[in-house]
């Protein structure tokens, strides 16, 4: 190859830097928000802990989603990988569960929306949730309707703000963090550990960004080493980004306050209360609800642009006007009138989409992983560790469900 070649080739190929911040972007939102909520009980030296551990294995299934993808056309979707390596079972089982957490985010998205809107506007007026949800569902709907291209250029817009409010928010509140409350030194005879698996099933949805792993299959051509390097990094810039919030925000509010955040249902607005009550200047809680107001925005943009393209595609509905006003209708009516009944149901519906996202983002892709080896044993990439690591990320995966189901019978303990 001569050197012009080589020159071209590399200007050609997309940058590992590009795929990453997909990831990191998908992954990180308005969701990061229930993180110190649901940790509360572990605090914060366990919470990392339980946080690398989700890492390492919703990377592992994400490059186990890689693997098997690689026997396919460049672009094959979820639906025809498991299709063809599990049978029409797990098919109808992994699109109900995709299907179900897309849903599922999308109330999530409104309840925290109607929750940021109504803390926002207490001190001029009295806003009920419910309406306020309702506004803002149908705000994120219009620019839905009107084209993904709307979406892609207000997210866009909505990222750069949220890099700029988080870093100036959250940097003035780093230097206040104490490490006393940090630390939760104040309370000699304090229980962490039994509050583990109620939380985790909560970590697990901060980590989701598998349905964007056969599009970089395609983005990269088919290239395994860079596809495992921009899932890598992206998930890495998530887990950092996680810690970081999680040393700013329970180094700053003390694990007890965390009771009064919970018994209010958890939702953002609650959080941004306490954290508005600890920040050094009303300028840091104009920030900090500046970021909210983005993550959130961007996060729901995202989640519903996403069901309602597959709700289009399931129901065949045509790229008209008329045609989006039916998928769109499909997509926010049955949430929104869920956010209108049950106005907190924020860090609930987080629980529930991880208990899906344990379906489709965990146990399948690792039994696609197992059954893609036996038809294809001569393939040139396999997640390294062997039955070994399909077996621990099917064990982390029953694990979470399993926890999930237990809590909400309440027979787990849950930090209140």
């Amino acid at each position: 190859m001569t050197m012009e070649q080589t020159l071209t080739t590399s200007l050609q190929r997309p940058s590992i830097l590009g795929g990453a911040m997909i990831i990191a972007g998908t992954a990180v939102g308005a969701g990061m928000f229930s993180i110190p909520v649901v940790t509360a009980g572990v605090w914060f030296s366990l919470s990392a802990i339980l946080l690398l551990i989700t890492w390492a294995c919703m990377y592992l299934s994400g490059l186990m989603i890689l693997e098997s993808n690689l026997h396919y056309p460049a672009g094959a979707s979820f639906h025809t990988m498991v299709g063809d390596l599990l049978g029409k079972g797990w098919n109808s089982l992994n699109g109900l569960s995709i299907a179900f957490v897309l849903y599922i985010l999308t109330y999530a998205y409104i309840s925290a929306g109607g929750s940021i809107i109504t803390h926002t506007l207490a001190p001029l007026a009295e806003v009920g949730q419910p309406l306020a949800g309702g506004v803002f569902a149908l705000l994120v709907g219009f620019i839905v309707w009107l084209s993904t291209r709307a979406v892609d250029r207000l997210s866009t817009v909505l990222i750069g703000g949220m890099v700029i409010t988080f870093l100036l928010s959250t940097g003035d509140m780093f230097t206040h963090v104490d490490p006393a409350i940090l630390f939760d030194r104040g309370d000699e005879q304090a229980s962490y550990l039994p509050y583990a698996l109620a939380a985790m099933p909560y970590l697990l949805t901060s980590f989701g960004y598998h349905g964007n792993v056969p599009g970089l299959v395609k983005y990269y051509n088919k290239d395994s080493r860079a596809v495992v390097r921009s899932l890598l990094y992206g998930t890495l810039i998530a887990l950092v980004i996680y810690l970081f919030w999680q040393y700013v925000i329970q180094g700053n509010i003390s694990r007890a306050a965390f009771r009064q955040i919970i018994a209010e249902g958890g939702n953002i607005g609650s959080l941004l209360k306490q954290m508005g009550s600890v920040a050094s200047s009303p300028l840091v809680t104009q920030l900090l609800n500046a970021f909210s107001y983005m993550a959130l925005a961007s996060s729901f943009l995202g989640v519903s642009l996403g069901l309602f393209d597959y709700i289009a595609d399931m129901l065949k509905f045509t790229d008209t006007p008329s045609g989006r006003a039916k998928s769109a209708l499909i997509t926010f009516v049955p949430p929104t009138i869920g956010a209108l009944l049950f106005p907190n149901g924020f860090l609930y519906a987080i629980g529930f989409a991880g208990l899906a996202a344990t379906i489709w983002a965990v146990i399948v892709p690792a039994l696609m992983a197992h059954a893609s080896r036996r038809r294809f044993p001569q393939a040139h990439y396999r997640v390294p560790g062997g039955i070994a690591v399909i077996v621990l990320v099917i064990g982390f995966g029953l694990l979470n469900a399993i926890a999930h189901i237990l809590s909400l019978f309440n027979l787990l303990p849950i930090y209140r």
